[in-house]
């Protein structure tokens, strides 16, 4: 049986955040919840080189990692586990909001960053719902399907461990 879900289009666009270098959980923590009180902003990606907990693979497999970067930050009052080195913010806008978020947004990088970055404009993340939004959401998502996970989904790993709801 093929299921068959109509959504409404988000008029979106998304934003991304390239900092110079890597941020550290504490500016990550102040970027993030600066960048939440701005009007228009419908969801967040937090991408950057994975920080495991036990070494995956070589001769020192299975032993733990202490990364000092591996922290859990508080956002908007939740807290939410740094599972990765943030190399880049992909900010998903609504398309009314763009030119008011995008300037906001510099305004904050320049107040908190003491070194360079780069605000792009364009498609970064999927808008489509795919096979794998169907499998990881489970059966009969007409009802529950949430738009805002369109195109977050990994179908690589659990989605409870990477994906974080923050209303």
């Amino acid at each position: 049986m093929v299921q068959v879900i109509k959504m409404e289009p988000i008029k979106a666009i998304d934003v991304k955040i390239f900092p110079h270098r890597r941020l550290k959980p504490e500016t990550t923590e102040t970027i993030l919840n600066e960048l939440l009180e701005l009007k228009g902003s419908l969801r967040f990606l937090v991408n950057g080189e994975s920080l495991p907990n036990v070494v995956g693979y070589g001769p020192a497999r299975g032993i733990s990692v202490n990364h000092p970067d591996r922290k859990t930050i508080t956002v908007k009052g939740k807290k939410v586990e740094l599972l990765v080195s943030v190399g880049e913010i992909v900010v998903t806008v609504k398309e009314e909001n763009l030119e008011e978020f995008v300037a906001d947004t510099k305004n904050i990088l320049e107040k908190i960053l003491n070194f360079g970055f780069d605000v792009k404009i364009g498609s970064f993340t999927r808008t489509k719902t795919t096979v794998s939004d169907y499998l990881k959401l489970g059966y009969g998502i007409e009802e529950n399907f949430d738009p805002s996970l369109v195109g977050i989904v990994d179908p690589k790993t659990n989605s409870k461990e990477t994906v974080k709801l923050i209303r």
